[in-house]
């Protein structure tokens, strides 16, 4: 169905996030009947939409969560989650982070290096208690994504070289304060070659068994998300194929009996829900280019200019013949455009424009530079 903002928010001033809630309910229900059979764990990854009534919806839909700072924690727990639900990830956690998650009591940390893990066993010492680590390795698999969000090829900062694996574990029996509950991995977003997961569960499958050989038996496996969403079509495509992406892990993935298999979902579960809106302030042509300039900019949704990335736009005032524009921001920024010889209806001063699939790494991203005042966020 094509998209239509609510009639009563047609004056609402520009620029605006609008997310469409019956939207991320459908996605909650689809996700959720995909992942049942095989009893995943769904963690959702708060990093990509923070926003109190959308993480309220996904806790009440039974996800976990999968956090990256301290204070997505701390988010998490004030929507609601669990404490035993929460899954701390994250290459640099500080000390502080770190110490507020231990008292929390949380699920667990994804460990990504020997210095960690020394951390780790210092902080949890102090307190009396023992840290739950999961081991993110770098497996070293190509997930055919954009360089920026590629984690899991050797060259990327996160996780622990296979080559490092053997002293990393066998450094643990030292560590009296940790407790190993798991490999993970996170091999990069917005994947849609979804064989990239396929090869991810050989390569866990190689590991599992060169553990169980060192007497390890873990009970947790962990991932990581990283499923992609349809930017071109998110009308015919606004629900991921979840059901395939669960598949290539039933198919591929050797499970121990009675181990628990996480996921974290972060964009395939968000990203169609929301929608960026604005107004055109002007129409300006050069000697070769005919710019749209609008009153959002790449402080509302930096992914066009810090990755290249693709957004739909739509004028949803005209039904003109096209022409093409460079639809662009107000920030003074020359990479602050959104998209180049982007073909519209014929657009003037003060049309209305929905740049789609803005509710992952929109909002979240957003900042005030220029000292820009924050956009309205709208819930229907």
């Amino acid at each position: 169905m094509p998209f239509q903002l609510p009639a009563e928010l047609a004056q609402q001033p520009t620029p605006f996030y609008y997310y469409d809630l019956q939207l991320l309910d459908q996605t909650l229900v689809a996700l959720t009947a995909a992942a049942r059979p095989g009893n995943f764990q769904v963690h959702y990854a708060l990093k990509a939409n923070s926003n109190l009534p959308i993480l309220q919806r996904i806790q009440q839909a039974g996800l976990g969560a999968d956090c990256v700072s301290g204070g997505e924690v701390q988010r998490a727990l004030e929507a609601g989650f669990a404490p035993d639900h929460v899954v701390f990830a994250g290459v640099g956690k500080s000390d502080a982070e770190i110490s507020r998650a231990l008292a929390a009591d949380i699920f667990c940390f994804n460990a990504e290096s020997v210095p960690e893990l020394q951390v780790l066993n210092e902080l949890a010492g102090a307190q009396g208690r023992t840290a739950r680590v999961a081991l993110r390795i770098n497996p070293n698999v190509d997930a055919h994504t954009h360089a920026y969000i590629t984690t899991g090829l050797d060259a990327n900062k996160f996780g622990i070289s296979l080559p490092d694996l053997a002293g990393v574990i066998d450094g643990l029996d030292s560590l009296l304060n940790v407790e190993l509950v798991g490999l993970h991995a996170h091999i990069g977003s917005q994947i849609t070659e979804l064989s990239a997961f396929a090869n991810l569960s050989r390569k866990l499958n190689e590991l599992q068994t060169w553990l169980e050989s060192r007497g390890h038996q873990l009970p947790h496996l962990n991932v990581g998300g990283g499923l992609g969403i349809d930017y071109q079509h998110p009308d015919q495509h606004s629900i991921p194929d979840f059901a395939a992406y669960f598949g290539m892990f039933e198919q591929h993935l050797e499970r121990r009996p009675g181990q628990q298999v996480h996921v974290e979902l972060g964009r395939a579960v968000v990203a169609q829900c929301g929608t960026l809106m604005s107004r055109v302030l002007y129409v300006k042509e050069s000697q070769q280019t005919r710019f749209a300039i609008l009153d959002a900019g790449m402080t509302e949704l930096i992914r066009p200019a810090l990755y290249g990335s693709f957004h739909l736009i739509q004028n949803l005032s005209s039904q003109g013949p096209e022409l093409a524009y460079d639809i662009v921001g107000p920030i003074c920024e020359s990479s602050d455009t959104f998209g180049k010889a982007v073909l519209l209806p014929e657009t003037r001063r003060g049309d209305l424009v929905a740049i789609r699939s803005a509710g992952a790494y929109g909002e979240v991203m957003s900042s005030a530079y220029n000292l820009r005042e924050k956009a309205e966020a709208v819930y229907r």
